[in-house]
C-alpha cells in the first residue's frame, strides 16, 4: 500500500509536468487536456472531435512530444488503404544468395503513440484496420502476428459528420475508444492570446517528462486500487439502463435509444474513475468520479432511434437523462 501511494504522488507530480509542457503550446482547453491524461493513464484510446483549426491534431503531438515514447501520425484520406496503416509483404532479394522472399514491411501503427488524423476521411473498410491492434495489440499479417509494443494509444480527431467529404464510424470501431471528447471554440480571451503567440517568432520547446516503463507503472498502479461494491453496480447499472430492451430502463430509454452501451462502457467508466480518483491523489474512486467520465464514455455508445431524431433528442442528452435517473449502487 505504502508502494501505491508513491506511485500516486508520482501520478500526480507527472500529471502536472505534462500539462505544464502541452500548455506550452496549446492555450486554453484545460478539460479536453485533462481528460486526454486521464485515457492516456487508463490506457484507453480517444476520439477528439470538433471543426478544423481548434488545434486537435497540434494538441495530440504536443503531447506525444512530452513523453518519450515512438510516435507516428497517420494522415486519414479516402484512398487509403489498410496495408498503408499496418504493414505489407515486400518481395525482396537476399544479397547473399540471391534467393527472393517475401518479408514484413511495418507500417506506421507500429509505435507507441498513433495519431489518427481525420479518421472520418477514410471509407470504414480502412478504418476496420485499426480494430486489432486496438482491442488486441498486435497486427496480423498473412499468417503471421506481431506483437504492438506497450504502452499502445490511439488518439484520433475527426471532423464533425455533418462536414462534406466524411464517413461515420462503424460502431465496432467507436467502442474500441474509451472516450469521446468534443473540443470547441476558444473564447474571446484565448483566442487572442493565441493569435499573439502564434503570429510572433518565438516557438516554445518541448521538453519530454516521462518514458514508456514510467507510463506503464503508472497506469498498472491505477489499475490496482481498488473500487468498492457500490461504485461498480453503480456503473454497471448506469450503462444496463441504457439499453432500451432492459427492464430496468425508463420509457424514455425505450423510445429514443435504438442500441446501448455494452460491457466495454462499464469496462471503462471504472477505469476512467480510478483514473480521475489518482489524478486527484485519491486511493478509491468514487460515484462522483463515475460521473465524472460517464459522458465521454457513453455519448458515442448509445445509438438514438428516429423517434429521437424526429423530436431533436441527442446522445449527449440522453447521457444526461440517465445520470440523472440512475440511483447510486449502494442499495
Amino acid at each position: 500500500m505504502e508502494n501505491l501511494i508513491d506511485q500516486i504522488q508520482n501520478l500526480k507530480q507527472a500529471t502536472s509536468e505534462l500539462k505544464a509542457e502541452v500548455r506550452k503550446v496549446i492555450v486554453g482547453q484545460d478539460k479536453v487536456i485533462q481528460e486526454i491524461l486521464i485515457a492516456l493513464f487508463a490506457n484507453g484510446h480517444i476520439l477528439i472531435e470538433g471543426v478544423p483549426g481548434l488545434a486537435k491534431t497540434l494538441m495530440i503531438s504536443s503531447l506525444a512530444r512530452a513523453l518519450s515514447l515512438s510516435f507516428s501520425r497517420i494522415q486519414f484520406t479516402p484512398d487509403l488503404m489498410p496495408s498503408d496503416i499496418t504493414g505489407t509483404d515486400i518481395l525482396v532479394t537476399d544479397q547473399d544468395s540471391g534467393t527472393r522472399g517475401f518479408e514484413y514491411l511495418k507500417g506506421p501503427i507500429f509505435a507507441n503513440i498513433i495519431l489518427a488524423d481525420e479518421i472520418n476521411r477514410t471509407p470504414p473498410k480502412t478504418q476496420s484496420a485499426l480494430l486489432q491492434a486496438m482491442q488486441e495489440y498486435n497486427v496480423t499479417s498473412g499468417n503471421k502476428t506481431w506483437n504492438l509494443d506497450r504502452p499502445f494509444i490511439v488518439m484520433a480527431t475527426q471532423n464533425p459528420i455533418e462536414q462534406e467529404g466524411t464517413y461515420p464510424l462503424p460502431e465496432a470501431q467507436l467502442d474500441r475508444f474509451m472516450f469521446y471528447i468534443n473540443i470547441d471554440y476558444p473564447s474571446y480571451e484565448e483566442e487572442l492570446s493565441i493569435v499573439d503567440s502564434t503570429t510572433g517568432m518565438d516557438l516554445p520547446e518541448i521538453t519530454p517528462r516521462l518514458g514508456a516503463q514510467q507510463i506503464i507503472t503508472l497506469q498498472n498502479a491505477i489499475r490496482s486500487l481498488p473500487a468498492s461494491d457500490h461504485v461498480l453496480k453503480y456503473a454497471v447499472n448506469l450503462v444496463r439502463r441504457s439499453r432500451p430492451n432492459s427492464p430496468d430502463a425508463d420509457p424514455e430509454i425505450k423510445k429514443w435509444v435504438s442500441w446501448g452501451a455494452g460491457p466495454r462502457a462499464s469496462q471503462n467508466l471504472v477505469l476512467g474513475a480510478k483514473a480521475v480518483a489518482a489524478l486527484d491523489g485519491r486511493l478509491s474512486p468514487s460515484e462522483d468520479d463515475v460521473r465524472r467520465v460517464a459522458p465521454i464514455v457513453l455519448k458515442h455508445r448509445i445509438i438514438v432511434s428516429f423517434a429521437a431524431e424526429a423530436e431533436g433528442i441527442n446522445a449527449a442528452e440522453i447521457v444526461h437523462k440517465l445520470l440523472n435517473s440512475t440511483l447510486g449502487g449502494k442499495s
